[in-house]
């Protein structure tokens, strides 16, 4: 999601790749879950991230959807996009136990990892920034980003999440009102429908199905 503001409003002006040191450490929030509540519809969810709570949740894209009714659809941009759907008074995540502890942490989704960090991208790739007026939390630990976004296999997230953003940015850019309508459908049925085989690597997956995407879309 775009943001219409300078680094410097929102960051401490640096970039980051994955190797370095920021401080992000909170001791486990220590029982803060602040993050978790009054985020609208911010929590945005890509493919991985349906991939991963399908997989862990033993469901499926619709069921999250109808049944389960823990996302929901709204456009970003021009285009149909998932999020998490906050609940009640609170505006707060439906994986919250009763404790305020995140009841799907092993398995969250991207978006939840990378806070309080952004990513800032740049002709053709990004780096991560870290968003100073995010997090409450004080006397925050040094730890490496790589360590914590947590992925065993952070190359290919990284370079997947670089793929997705740059094809959501070229089809918003490229395709008509009236184009956008027809691809939204192809866009949920390609990539978060259509079940994802839990015995083949995703990554190798989504690359197989984004190269198809561009060359039908871009035909």
């Amino acid at each position: 999601m775009k943001r219409n503001c300078s680094l410097d409003e929102i960051s401490d002006g640096k970039l980051y790749g994955l190797n370095d040191m920021v401080k992000l450490g909170c001791n486990d929030c220590e029982g803060c879950s602040a993050c978790c509540r009054g985020m609208g519809a911010s929590i945005l969810l890509d493919p991985y991230d349906i991939f991963q709570l399908s997989l862990n949740l033993n469901t499926s894209f619709q069921a999250l959807l109808e049944e389960r009714q823990v996302i929901e659809l709204n456009v970003v941009e021009g285009l149909i996009l998932p999020n998490i759907k906050l609940t009640g008074a609170l505006e707060q995540c439906p994986f919250l136990n009763e404790q305020g502890r995140c009841s799907i942490h092993a398995f969250r989704p991207g978006f939840c990892r990378l806070f309080p960090l952004g990513r800032y991208y740049e002709d053709g790739g990004f780096h991560y920034i870290l968003q100073i007026h995010e997090c409450t939390k004080e006397n925050k630990t040094k730890i490496k980003i790589r360590k914590w976004i947590g992925y065993p296999n952070m190359s290919s997230y990284d370079r997947y999440v670089n793929e997705w953003h740059y094809f959501l940015l070229d089809m918003g850019n490229s395709l008509t009102e009236e184009k956008k309508k027809a691809f939204n459908l192809y866009l949920l049925n390609t990539f978060f429908i259509n079940i994802y085989d839990t015995n083949v690597d995703f990554f190798t997956q989504f690359a197989a199905r984004l190269e198809e995407a561009r060359r039908i879309l871009l035909a």
